[in-house]
């Protein structure tokens, strides 16, 4: 079955860098619609950038100028650049996969429902 496992979490303070990634199992990158979502302490899960399958990318609007999704079709790893980091972007951050090649989003974030494999999840904090 697939398998997504995320790493590159971390503590950082604010205005400090991270890099996430994420390795899949048993999926091909260049097939599909790849996602990073974020979810907060008391809070919904939500959007934060997502990449097609021919490499448009789409973005939150919290995030646009900061954050930078990216993936190696040749290494099946998703990234997510993030810099200039704040305090509000503390959460846990999961990826994720759905089955089609171009990516829905809403106000430039992907939305949820059309993801069905997701990793466990890398915690970021911002302080």
């Amino acid at each position: 079955h697939v398998q997504l496992v995320e790493s590159g979490g971390g503590s950082v303070q604010t205005g400090g860098s991270l890099a996430l990634s994420c390795v899949a199992a048993k999926l091909t990158y260049s097939s599909n619609c790849m996602g990073w979502f974020r979810q907060a302490p008391g809070k919904e899960r939500e959007g934060v950038a997502a990449i097609d399958s021919d490499g448009t990318t789409a973005y939150a609007d919290s995030v646009k100028g900061r954050f930078t999704i990216s993936k190696d079709n040749a290494e099946n790893t998703l990234y997510l650049q993030m810099d200039s980091l704040k305090p509000e972007d503390t959460a846990k951050y999961y990826c994720a996969a759905a089955p089609m090649r171009i990516c829905r989003a809403e106000s430039g974030r992907p939305v949820s429902t059309d993801f069905d494999y997701w990793g466990q999840g890398t915690q970021v904090t911002v302080s």
